[in-house]
Parts: C-alpha cells; sequence; structure tokens
C-alpha cells in the first residue's frame, strides 16, 4: 500500500513543483520500485522497463512525421491551404472562422500535429480576423480549439501512441476512425462561429472569382494529395503507417523545396536539430511513462481502480461520464502523451468489460485529452495561442467557454455513438 501511495504523491509533489513531466514520471517510478524490491533488481527494472518500451516498430513513425511537420510549418503550405478554404466556405456569414477551422482541418490532415496547425493557420488567421472585427481573444481562441482537430484526423502520432500501450489494435483502423470524430469537432467549432457572426453581425469572408478559386485548388491539390497518398498506401497495404512516415517526410521535402521553393539545404539543419530535440523530448516521456504503466501493473492498481469503478456502478453511461470527467481534469494538467501511456491501461480494461471496443475507448480518450490542449494551465496550444496573437488565457476564457461547450457536446456524442468512430473502418474493412 505505502509504495502505491508513494507513487501518486510524489508524483503530485514534484508537478506541483514545477518540474518537467518526463522526471516526475520517472522520480516517482523509481520511488515506489525502491520500496517494493531491493534497490539494484528496482534500477535495473526501471531501466530495462524505460528501454523496452521504446522497443517497437511503431514507435518510429514519431520522428518521421515530426521531421514532416516542421517541413509543412516552415514552407507556405498554410497559407495555400486557407486560400483554398476561403474559396471553400469564405461566402458564408462569419466565413473567416470557418476558413480557419477547415484550414486548421486539412494542416492537420497533413501535418499530423496540433502545435503545426496552430501556428501555420494562426499566424495569418488571428491578424485578418481580428482585423475583420472578431476581436483578438475569440480569434486566439477559435484557432486554439480547432488546430487539435490534427490530432484525430491521420497521420496523428498519439493514434499510434495508443495502438502502442493498447495492444492489437490496428494502427491503420485508429487512422481511419478519427476522420468523423475530427469532423465533427470542425463542425461543433463552425457552428460556434455562426453564432458569433451573427450576434456581432459579421461580413463573409467575400467571394472569389472562378479563376481565383480554380488556381487555389490547383495550387493547394499538390499538398492535399499527401493524404491519398499515405491512406491510400496504408489501406492498400502497399505501406505500414511507419513507412507512411518515410513517405510524408519525402513528399514534404520535395513539396517545400522543388516545388513550391521554400527551402534550401541551410533550411534543413535547423529542422532536423528540432526536431531531434522534439524526438528526444517525446521518447524519454514515452520511456518514462511505460515504465509507470507496468508498475502500475505490477501492483495491481488498474485491477483495484477497474474494480472499484464496477462496484460504484454497473452502468455504462455513469462509468463512461466518471471516466471522461477524470480524463478532462487529467488533461488540464497533464500533457497527451504521458495521461494516454498511464490512464490507457488504468480505463481500458473498465471500458471492454462494459462492452466498448478498444478502437471506440482509444478515439474516446485523445478527443478527451484534445480538449486538455486548450484548457488551462497546461494547455500547450492554448499558452501557443495566447503568445502568436499577443493576448492572455484569462482574456481568452469568455470566447472558449461556448467552444468548450461544443467540444464536450462532441464527446459525448463520439462516447456514446460508437458508429461515429467505428462505421468508416468497418465499411474498409479494418474491423469486424
Amino acid at each position: 500500500m505505502f509504495p502505491d501511495l508513494m507513487l501518486f504523491v510524489l508524483f503530485a509533489l514534484l508537478l506541483v513543483l514545477g518540474v518537467p513531466v518526463a522526471i516526475c514520471i520517472g522520480l516517482a517510478t523509481a520511488g515506489a520500485l525502491l520500496l517494493s524490491i531491493d534497490a539494484l533488481p528496482a534500477m535495473t527494472t526501471l531501466a530495462q522497463r524505460m528501454v523496452g518500451g521504446l522497443n517497437s516498430f511503431a514507435l518510429l513513425a514519431i520522428p518521421l512525421y515530426i521531421v514532416s511537420g516542421l517541413v509543412m510549418a516552415r514552407s507556405s503550405m498554410g497559407k495555400r491551404l486557407i486560400r483554398f478554404a476561403r474559396c471553400l466556405v469564405g461566402m458564408v456569414p462569419g466565413g473567416l472562422g470557418f476558413v480557419n477551422l477547415l484550414s486548421s482541418a486539412m494542416f492537420g490532415a497533413i501535418a499530423g500535429t496540433a502545435v503545426a496547425a496552430n501556428t501555420a493557420v494562426g499566424s495569418v488567421m488571428i491578424p485578418e480576423m481580428e482585423k475583420a472585427g472578431y476581436g483578438r481573444d475569440f480569434s486566439a481562441a477559435i484557432t486554439a480549439t480547432g488546430s487539435t482537430v490534427g490530432l484525430l484526423i491521420p497521420p496523428s502520432n498519439i493514434l499510434i501512441l495508443y495502438g502502442v500501450v493498447a495492444g492489437g489494435v490496428s494502427i491503420a483502423a485508429l487512422f481511419i476512425a478519427g476522420y468523423l470524430p475530427g469532423l465533427l469537432i470542425t463542425a461543433s467549432l463552425m457552428v460556434v462561429c455562426a453564432w458569433h457572426a451573427r450576434k456581432h453581425r459579421l461580413p463573409p469572408a467575400g467571394r472569389v472569382s472562378l479563376g481565383e478559386a480554380a488556381y487555389a485548388t490547383l495550387d493547394a491539390l499538390p499538398s492535399l494529395a499527401l493524404i491519398v497518398i499515405a491512406m491510400g498506401g496504408i489501406l492498400a497495404g502497399i505501406f505500414t503507417a511507419t513507412e507512411a512516415g518515410a513517405i510524408a517526410v519525402l513528399y514534404s521535402l520535395f513539396l517545400a523545396g522543388p516545388i513550391y521553393r521554400d527551402l534550401d539545404l541551410r533550411d534543413l539543419m535547423p529542422i532536423l536539430t528540432r526536431s531531434a530535440e522534439t524526438t528526444a523530448i517525446v521518447l524519454f516521456l514515452i520511456a518514462t511513462s511505460v515504465a509507470m504503466s507496468w508498475v502500475l501493473a505490477y501492483r495491481e492498481i488498474p485491477t483495484e481502480i477497474a474494480n472499484a469503478l464496477l462496484g460504484i456502478s454497473d452502468n455504462p453511461i455513469v462509468l463512461l461520464i466518471i471516466i471522461n470527467l477524470t480524463l478532462l481534469v487529467v488533461g488540464m494538467f497533464m500533457d497527451m502523451t504521458p495521461a494516454v501511456l498511464i490512464f490507457t491501461p488504468i480505463f481500458l480494461p473498465v471500458a471492454v468489460e462494459i462492452g466498448m471496443s478498444p478502437l471506440h475507448f482509444g478515439i474516446m480518450i485523445v478527443l478527451n485529452l484534445c480538449i486538455g490542449l486548450c484548457t488551462p494551465p497546461v494547455g500547450n496550444v492554448l499558452v501557443l495561442s495566447c503568445a502568436i496573437a499577443n493576448t492572455t488565457i484569462a482574456r481568452m476564457m469568455r470566447p472558449l467557454l461556448p467552444m468548450y461547450a461544443a467540444m464536450i457536446a462532441a464527446l459525448l456524442l463520439v462516447t456514446y455513438v460508437p458508429a461515429i468512430s467505428e462505421w468508416l473502418p468497418r465499411q474498409l474493412g479494418l474491423i469486424d
């Protein structure tokens, strides 16, 4: 009992003191192990579990998608997608908000990262929306919430991580399962944009001529083609999700270099250096989180929590509400990577016990933690939007409230309507 208490208390204490999350997890895990077994076996076990946790072919996709995302963020791809989105939805009232959200969804579907989508779209759209009367805080808020869609629409590093830790869940099925929930989030936020535009009588972004629309479409097609190449190759069995990451790197370099002429050889070293730093941080976080998950399993904590939850109620609706509320709170204080790695082994057995498929649960937990990226005090995407818009979290909270409501409504639909996550994979024969 005392090692279990040590694990949680030490982790919480270090987190409150501002220690980086990966180090919090590692020290708390080491402390629990030292109280459970002798010192030498404890440290040996910790090292073995950390190294073993990284011994997965699927994890090779992470540095590849990081590199491709950085290349895309450095290029003019975001501006081209924004022009294309303006042709599609710019003519409706509140069109700039729609353009922002649609651009984020498309860029996220190509780059697979919320940070890159936030930077590429926000740097262009936030100043433009502010000039059109949307207000700086609303513009930053809609950019922050909309950019999280890229974590649901493939390629997505966090879905790869979930597939690894859940075991036996097809990465391709998870990728396909993310499309409809991602579009649902985008549509929910568009409702908020439409309401805001009507309330403040904001004009459309403006119509474009047929020639401008044709040019913008042709200009964006090479970028959008990456979605077809990557997902088409995965579904056709030509390459795996990891190999698709390598294709994404080569294709993004080809687009940003010879085609768009945004990058030259001098730009590669800063991109590779930053990708190596990001990869090191992410993999260290994964290693310590996997070690903590092993300690949790060794101490049979997931079983105890599952029994406790099932003891509260055997009603799936009640249990899923409890899980969602817990994950929403966790997302406010913890990054997505450790949250997925730590809480998947805890809550997945409960979800399976009440009849939820591991694929459905994976989409639910990722969508849940996407909301956490936009909530204070730790939300990375929220902080980044504040920096781009030169505003504060406190000022953004008022426009964020209806967006939170829209995202939570979408979360509830995804939670209680399995077909939203499972229909596409089932139609494509990826699940039974």
